[in-house]
């Protein structure tokens, strides 16, 4: 029974449940991105329906505030995604007289489009479609509907979405904001675990696949892949001064120590260490315990990314 459960959900792409934390983030997110699109275009355009906020920043709120870390997420995808889609879906209602012609090329060269530019953001598609199949209102505004409301829809959702995610330790929009990361910075020697992204580029390129993960992001998955199969524990050796280590929890349980000092001794029990919470649960605080017991409570080591 459980193996025919576990076939389905494989079969059905059901993922891993996400800690409560991060539903409610996400739900908030959303919630106050759009409530803040609507009263703000609204108090400068005055407009209703989707002249006021385009159906599609319903889509880029799900990406921006529930999956912040995504590739598709990003602000270059965002704001290249939803303005370059705006304008395609625009010239293809103005250029072609068929209706129904007009929508599958203004959503089939949106995505061409995204393509070319590298700013793939599905949202874009519903954006481009809209340009030809809304209202007479959308219609009336003509190249105006890339400005307003696409590109202040945008412009809000960006904004508000940096700072919301700011207050959640575990989560930064964009990527580029968090402070640690897996992958060590030039400076530091690269393990030989570590897969050079020219090679992980030429396999997708091989593949021909578009995944919702950059270069960087794959190569720390595949470098973490290894460690933990070379590595399945963490061993107190392993804890070394002045490094950073996470506990991998998910949520507001997320948290990152460094070492900031040492009492080194042959026995386990007399050997210890001393550590501030440099991000996440307990920020700013510091303790001691045996070197074995935060190799214990480690997961694995994470790099300052402002160093």
């Amino acid at each position: 029974m459980t193996n025919l459960l576990k076939k389905i959900k494989n079969t059905l792409g059901i993922d891993s449940s996400v800690s409560t934390a991060e539903i409610l983030a996400s739900t908030l997110g959303g919630f106050i991105g759009i409530f803040l699109i609507s009263i703000i275009s609204f108090h400068f355009t005055g407009a209703s329906g989707a002249a006021l906020i385009v159906p599609s920043m319903g889509a880029s709120a799900v990406l921006v505030f529930a999956v912040p870390h995504g590739k598709l997420s990003q602000p270059w995808s965002l704001f290249g995604g939803q303005l370059s889609s705006a304008f395609v879906g625009v010239a293809c209602y103005q250029l072609v007289p068929d209706l129904f012609l007009a929508a599958g090329l203004a959503v089939g060269l949106a995505i061409g489009t995204m393509h070319v530019l590298r700013c793939i953001h599905p949202p874009g598609g519903a954006t481009a479609l809209v340009a030809v199949v809304g209202s007479a209102q959308i219609h009336a505004l003509g190249f105006e509907y890339v400005i307003i409301p696409v590109l202040l829809n945008t412009v809000i959702i960006f904004s508000t979405a940096f700072v919301f995610n700011s207050f959640f330790p575990w989560r930064r929009y964009p990527t580029s904001m968090m402070r640690f990361t897996d992958t060590p910075t030039i400076k530091k020697q690269k393990p030989s675990r570590y897969i050079e992204k020219e090679h992980i580029e030429r396999a997708l390129s091989d593949i021909d696949l578009v995944v919702d993960l950059n270069v960087d992001d794959l190569q720390q998955l595949f470098a973490l892949t290894l460690e933990h199969a070379e590595t399945p524990t963490f061993s107190a050796n392993q804890i070394v001064l002045g490094h950073y280590y996470t506990n991998s929890k998910h949520g507001a349980e997320w948290s990152v120590r460094q070492i900031i000092d040492e009492a080194k001794s042959d026995d386990p029990k007399k050997d210890m260490v001393i550590y501030r919470v440099a991000e996440g649960q307990g920020l700013q605080s510091a303790d001691s315990c045996t070197r074995s017991e935060f190799a214990a409570w480690a997961n694995r080591e994470l790099y300052a990314t402002h160093e």
